[in-house]
């Protein structure tokens, strides 16, 4: 698998807060900002950190990934994962994040959710889900895979995977 690099996706109550502070942190301006997310692809670190305005929890990390080369890339990270028996969730040509991705998502004992994607391309939009009109926040952000044991892949999910039936 070739990886391009880690993957941070964090909830944040203030997007133009958050992208002063990182700007100032990383020295670099962000990459993209749209209505209440921002991102910042890094070369030095190495990161893809991506924010999106949610209302406070006490849950600041939404997800956490790792961004690899291709699509053939995100198939051989999800035949690993179900060789050894995690459960998967695929993706494929969904708009997230304001990028068009193909990913594969494993959930790990704690409920923390890992993708492994490619970017394909740039979306117009955040999402394309029905969850998205209702709540921004809940883009990109799985349902619990370990709590819902049968999901099904949806063409109009962003990054939201529903449950079967």
């Amino acid at each position: 698998m070739n990886v391009v690099k880690p993957h941070v996706s964090l909830n944040v109550t203030n997007i133009d807060q958050s992208v002063s502070f990182y700007e100032k942190a990383f020295g670099v301006a962000a990459t993209k900002r749209r209505p209440g997310y921002a991102k910042f692809d890094l070369q030095a670190p190495s990161l893809n950190l991506t924010m999106q305005e949610a209302p406070r929890t006490g849950v600041n990390a939404s997800h956490f990934g790792v961004q690899v080369a291709s699509t053939e890339d995100v198939i051989e990270a999800k035949t690993r994962f179900e060789a050894v028996g995690l459960k998967t969730f695929t993706e494929e040509d969904t708009s997230c994040c304001f990028a068009v991705q193909d990913k594969v998502w494993i959930e790990d004992p704690d409920g923390n959710s890992w993708e492994v994607f490619v970017v394909k391309g740039d979306a117009a939009v955040m999402g394309d889900s029905p969850a998205l009109k209702k709540d921004a926040s809940s883009c990109c952000t799985p349902v619990g895979l370990s709590q819902k044991p049968e999901v099904q892949p949806s063409a109009s999910s962003c990054c939201a995977p529903k449950t079967a039936g």
